[in-house]
């Protein structure tokens, strides 16, 4: 999912992966042989949704909900990864109404 994104960051070997989304660093982990890697749920706040849940889907992405217009001011869409990892992708629209 990091090409998807743009992510910019590192991996190295017995540390967990630091990625870069926006201004917004993410930090993810395989368990670490300590336990069972388990998988995550992120909801990640990026420039254009649609064509971020365009890339997603051409990525191996499985569609859980299109992008929708959500009643507090996000556009929103949901994928699963190839490893389980749970993707609420959205930007921000407006304002809630009060």
């Amino acid at each position: 999912m990091a090409a998807v994104f743009g992510a910019k960051g590192d991996l190295s070997p017995n540390r967990p992966a630091e990625m870069r989304i926006g201004d917004s660093v993410v930090i993810v982990s395989d368990g670490g042989g300590l336990r069972e890697p388990i998988p995550a749920f992120l909801y990640v706040y990026v420039e254009d949704i649609d064509a971020i849940y365009q890339r997603a889907i051409q990525a191996g992405a499985e569609s859980l909900e299109v992008p929708t217009e959500m009643p507090y001011g996000d556009r929103r869409a949901m994928v699963k990864d190839a490893w389980g990892n749970l993707w609420q992708i959205a930007t921000h629209k407006a304002a809630a109404p009060v």
